[in-house]
């Protein structure tokens, strides 16, 4: 919820800017645009402190007050100053770091972890991005915010808005959405306005309404919803005594968290918590590709497709993030991938009968991780950490369908209901391989 929150510049001074990516102009902080004169992308940038000693994060986390029980403020050194600010916090981040023996094996590596942000407020990893998004919302005296999004974005901003006290309109695919991410939407208040068209539809529909109408934009355009992201990676190395993997890997949609990763690898690199990056690998879905495309061709031309996929969440067929996304990449000397649907599904089952569960996009980094080591690309001796980025329950269909639908006669892993006679008897049938 809204709380007053003392100076965040409590070891540095700050000078925040918004920074255009291409041609570096810079504009005021409190500027609501999101994008440069330029039509270019912008980075929220500021002076980076030297933070030899990070135990000011550890000491942090023994207090259940706002800032610090949240998993993104608690990192406030490294994030743009709102000093004397009201801060929307639910709170958010403080996600697991799961050691995934059995999943390690499947994919193929001795040690992988998986961050799973599904364990945000409202089940995705938005909720980091949109404490800080919201937060300067509120700072610059926004009446109204929006989105568009295939379903965690509306959940986390609707929840936020309400927090804040603020309307929230949201713009999302006719048709193409889940029903308890539109659920969410709905119970916590915001206008729902379905669009006749796909994502990228309601995206172009959503920034016209933001320069036209003057309502704050909180889809990953916006550079302060990137700021929040990045604590995925610091509280990530934190739960690693700040030892890095040899590869942080991710799912691949709007690409906003795959541009806020790299902004954070680099940040940590000037803060000097980071000698050596780790590797990034942006798993994207088959039918919804547009970057591994790009990359494939060695980032020489970028098309826009039609997106097509189980994975909603990532059914985004023109990228906003794309230019911050390459930079990343080329950062990290990274790579990005494409895997099928079917691949998509077993790797959910597998995430999801390890007692740890996700949603559809997020087992695309672990079908990632997956593949990319049958191509010899991560090595079986590599330590891989994977983000898994929505909650399982973000999809109930999906899971209904895989172990119960047509289909599901012929896969290994469905797990279909046994109908019996009420009798021991018939019991003891069933059970006869575990008894």
């Amino acid at each position: 919820m809204a709380v007053w929150l003392r100076s965040l510049a409590e070891h540095r001074g700050c000078a925040v800017k918004l920074t255009c990516v291409e041609c570096e102009l810079t504009y005021h902080p409190d500027d609501d645009r999101t994008r440069c004169d330029c039509g270019s992308l912008l980075d929220v940038t500021f002076p980076i402190p030297q933070l030899s000693n990070t135990t000011v994060f550890t000491e942090r986390m023994t207090s259940w007050r706002t800032p610090d029980a949240s998993g993104v403020w608690r990192y406030r050194e490294l994030l743009p100053e709102f000093a004397g600010q009201h801060i929307v916090s639910r709170p958010e981040g403080s996600t697991n770091l799961y050691d995934a023996p059995g999943i390690a094996q499947w994919v193929g590596v001795d040690q992988l972890w998986l961050k799973h942000e599904g364990e945000n407020p409202t089940g995705s990893f938005k909720d980091r991005g949109m404490t800080v998004a919201t937060s300067h919302a509120m700072k610059v005296g926004a009446k109204m915010v929006a989105c568009a999004s295939t379903g965690n974005t509306s959940a986390s901003v609707a929840s936020y808005a309400a927090a804040a006290g603020v309307p929230a309109i949201v713009f999302v695919p006719d048709g193409k959405i889940s029903a308890a991410k539109l659920g969410q939407t709905v119970a916590y208040g915001a206008k729902i306005i379905q669009i006749r068209g796909d994502f990228d539809a309601a995206m172009t529909l959503v920034q016209q309404a933001s320069q036209k109408l003057g309502i704050y934009l909180l889809n990953s355009i916006n550079p302060y919803r990137l700021e929040g992201q990045k604590s995925i990676l610091f509280e990530l190395l934190h739960q690693l005594d700040w030892q890095p993997p040899d590869w942080v890997v991710l799912p691949g949609g709007n690409l906003g968290n795959s541009s806020a990763l790299g902004k954070a690898f680099s940040e940590l690199r000037m803060a000097g918590i980071l000698k050596a990056l780790p590797r990034m690998a942006v798993i994207q879905a088959e039918g919804a590709s547009p970057f591994y495309e790009a990359y494939r061709s060695s980032f020489r031309g970028f098309e826009p497709m039609e997106a097509d996929t189980v994975a909603t969440a990532i059914r985004i067929g023109n990228p906003v993030s794309y230019p911050k996304a390459r930079r990343a990449i080329e950062l990290t000397d990274g790579v990005v991938e494409a895997v099928a649907d079917a691949e998509i599904l077993d790797a959910k089952a597998r995430v999801d009968q390890s007692g740890i569960g996700c949603e559809p996009a997020s087992a695309a980094t672990v079908a990632g991780i997956r593949k990319l080591v049958q191509q010899g690309v991560i090595k079986p001796g590599d330590r891989v950490a994977g983000i898994l980025t929505g909650h399982v329950m973000k999809d109930a269909e999906t899971v209904m369908e895989y172990h119960l639908g047509e289909g599901s006669k012929g896969r290994e892993l469905a797990n279909r209901p046994v109908v019996i006679d009420p009798t021991i008897d018939a019991l003891r049938s069933v059970l006869a391989d575990e008894l």
